[in-house]
């Protein structure tokens, strides 16, 4: 008999005694009392008593209707819901192995995630994939491993340490724990016929699995063809308007937290509807994890949802029944007789603050604490990935070789996130670039040992006055070095403790090091406890409003981790060179012409 989730609902010894207890014929091996139930099926709020035997609820019942069990827990003043399932994460991210990622976030409410590991596969290829695989088995964390589609996310434009063609796909597609192809990212391949994001695409409709999407600036006929692909969901929401439009083109939305500057305009759009559409899920994508201890990850984007006008009922039931019905789980995201326990107990719904999880019938987290112990990591994690010697200050210098001296028109690339092309006129001098006050170098250096090592360099604007560097490793999607600065010694000695430790992020000013958070597995991940690595983070983060010139929403420290992306379709760089993900282009320098 099978005995894996979901099969382990059918035994018919369970089934059997689950009946009995439901008729008042045996106790319950637990009894939820006293709690207001959040029935995301009818979107009452409802007093019922909840009785569990073993990973099964067997009865919903009114409030003192059934007394015996072998356990009781008395939740007078609390609210009982289904839960929380993640539709999209990158655990990466966390920067945390998944046995830390869970202790951090099922005491939050969490209980089911899908978990793409691009971050991973772009670093170790099918064999960081498996690991992903094999370190998620046996926690308290159900996951959902989606087949990472776009290893490198721009080819061409980018090199990665991995290369996914269909037949990669079609391997992970054939792992029985993996649920379907994960964010389909490089649109201008799919909208363009390129026969390795066909090849891709079409082994998830063969194999009848989930394709998942990133539609982002999609629009009208681009919009459409990418569904009419296969390509059925998307989390990259900007705006209300975009929101809308993607519902009504029929994509499941991982309504993510992220991007909170989104979320009002989403609220507003949703509340205008006649109901809040069971094509809405919830998703984090993307949580530090100082921000993962401080906040929260799906508890605090419902928090944020419901500040912003979204009524609770209908938030949670995104968070859990709609999940659900997505993934194809008939056995989550309801309480109600038959369904599997994974219960959340909330002990008030408009902060989402979490007092009780369980998991499977069993009773895992209480107050925000792990109250099961996880096993330990069952297999060895991917190290030495940061295949480079340390760097000299020396490549750091921007320079062009199209001159000696004079006046030169480079390009720039203006502003974070949303980025546009931009030239100026710079003076040159010996061939160096004598840098104004107000723009910042990037350098991006392949670390992978699959291209040359050699630094790419960009003019940023509009990043503001920086006074040190900032260096990582943690960099979407290629994850190969990336430094930043202004000051060829300080970029220098950021950039080489991160070597050093084998992935990571350091802050250097001075020409010192002052900050550096080591992440050794696939230069994304520590092993370390969940409150270590939020710690070690937040220290550098810190560090780094003291030399660079933070102003949000979009100069944030974050920014320093996308600023590489190059399937976003606009400039970047890469370690290919300066890129245009809208266009496909590619320069190697940053010399438009001579100026007078």
């Amino acid at each position: 008999m099978l005995t894996a989730e979901p099969f382990d609902l059918h035994d018919e010894r369970l089934r059997r005694r689950a009946v009995r207890a439901a008729q008042g014929l045996e106790p319950f091996d637990i009894l939820l009392t006293g709690a207001t139930l959040v029935d995301v099926a009818t979107s009452e709020l409802r007093r019922a008593d909840i009785g569990l035997i073993g990973p099964l609820i067997a009865s919903v019942h009114d409030a003192g209707e059934f007394k015996d069990a072998k356990r009781t827990l008395d939740l007078t003043g609390k609210f009982i819901a289904p839960g929380l399932i993640d539709t999209h994460i990158h655990v990466e991210s966390s920067m945390m192995t998944p046995r830390r990622y869970a202790e951090m976030v099922v005491p939050q409410g969490t209980t089911t995630i899908c978990w793409d590991p691009h971050e991973i596969a772009n670093v170790a290829g099918i064999p960081g994939v498996k690991w992903a695989v094999e370190a998620s088995r046996g926690l308290p964390l159900r996951t959902l491993i989606f087949a990472p589609s776009c290893v490198p996310s721009a080819p061409g434009l980018e090199v990665s340490g991995a290369d996914f063609h269909g037949a990669e796909m079609e391997e992970m597609l054939s792992w029985p724990e993996v649920a379907g192809v994960a964010e389909v990212m490089d649109m201008r391949g799919v909208l363009g016929g390129d026969e390795r994001r066909v090849d891709i695409v079409q082994s998830g409709l063969r194999s009848g699995k989930f394709v998942c999407g990133h539609c982002r600036n999609l629009k009208g006929a681009g919009l459409r063809a990418f569904a009419a692909a296969g390509i059925e969901s998307d989390h990259e929401v900007t705006s209300g308007t975009d929101l809308l439009a993607k519902l009504r083109t029929g994509y499941t939305i991982e309504l993510r937290g992220s991007h909170d500057y989104v979320l009002p305009e989403a609220v507003e759009v949703l509340n205008a509807l006649p109901h809040v559409p069971q094509t809405v899920t919830i998703c984090t994508d993307d949580v530090f994890p100082d921000d993962l201890l401080a906040k929260g990850g799906v508890n605090d984007v419902l928090r944020r949802l419901f500040a912003y006008g979204m009524d609770p009922v209908a938030g949670l039931r995104a968070a859990t029944l709609n999940a659900a019905m997505r993934l194809g789980r008939r056995d989550l995201g309801l309480v109600a007789p038959g369904r599997r326990a994974d219960i959340i107990v909330i002990d008030d719904l408009r902060t989402m603050t979490i007092a009780e999880v369980f998991v499977s019938g069993r009773h895992v987290a209480s107050n925000n604490k792990m109250i099961e112990e996880i096993r330990p990591d069952p297999v060895g994690a991917p190290r030495e990935t940061v295949r480079l010697p340390l760097q000299s200050p020396e490549v750091f210098r921007p320079k062009v070789s199209e001159m000696e001296s004079g006046r030169a028109t480079l390009r720039t690339i203006f502003r974070p996130r949303f980025t546009e092309w931009r030239t100026r006129t710079f003076e040159i001098k010996d061939g160096y670039i004598d840098l104004p006050d107000d723009v910042l170098v990037m350098a991006v250096i392949h670390r992978h040992g699959r291209a040359s090592p050699v630094p790419r360099l960009a003019l940023l604007e509009d990043w503001g006055l920086w006074t040190g560097a900032v260096a990582t490793t943690v960099a979407h999607d290629s994850h190969n070095l990336v430094v930043y600065g202004r000051n060829p010694e300080d970029m220098a000695a950021a950039a080489n403790a991160v070597i050093a430790s084998q992935g990571g992020m350091a802050v250097a000013s001075g020409g010192k090091l002052v900050a550096h958070h080591a992440l050794p597995v696939c230069g994304l991940l520590s092993e370390a406890p969940a409150a270590e690595v939020a710690a070690s983070l937040a220290a550098v983060r810190d560090a780094s409003t003291k030399v660079a010139d933070w102003a949000p929403p979009l100069r944030t420290f974050k920014a320093v981790v996308g600023m590489a992306l190059a399937c976003v379709p606009s400039p970047h760089l890469t370690d290919q060179g300066l890129t245009d993900g809208s266009t496909g282009e590619l320069f190697d320098t940053l010399f438009v012409e001579a100026a007078e």
